[in-house]
């Protein structure tokens, strides 16, 4: 009995833990990341360090793209005209980037989000985790790049 009282209250906990993410969450996907790091389905991660690619998310209610982008030394991002929609889906299983081009269409869960980093699990159970990026400007004596 005491045994199926501690399965009961872990279980409880674990449920408990998955961050319940609303539709106003979404807002804060917009702008730049960097992936963080990936972690594999049997535990194991790899871990990046500073990235030169980026991906650029803007959001209008719940439809979006995801671009991907190429930070400058100046500060800037370099972009070319390539995109994926995404959509977000809200069901009773969880919170889901639907994306979508001409010649492919995927999903990935959204795990938590913050303002500062984001979680998503795709379908073959790799976790990306990301963290917000800025520009990064070396040049230009360190003025602020806006």
């Amino acid at each position: 009995m005491r045994n199926t009282f501690m399965i009961l209250v872990l279980s409880l906990l674990f449920v408990s833990c998955k961050q319940e993410i609303k539709p106003a969450d979404i807002a804060k996907l917009n702008g730049y990341w960097e992936i963080e790091k990936v972690v594999f389905d049997k535990g194991e991660d790899k871990t990046y360090g500073m990235n030169e690619n980026f991906d650029f998310f803007a959001f209008k209610g719940n439809k979006g793209t995801r671009t991907k982008v190429m930070a400058q030394l100046d500060g800037t991002f370099l972009t070319t005209n390539t995109f994926e929609n995404v959509s977000v889906r809200f069901t009773d299983k969880g919170t889901f980037l639907d994306y979508s081009t001409n010649y492919a269409k995927w999903s990935e869960e959204l795990i938590s989000i913050s303002n500062e980093e984001f979680v998503v699990k795709n379908d073959q159970n790799k976790e990306y985790h990301y963290k917000k990026a800025g520009p990064i400007n070396i040049l230009n004596d360190g003025k602020e790049t806006k």
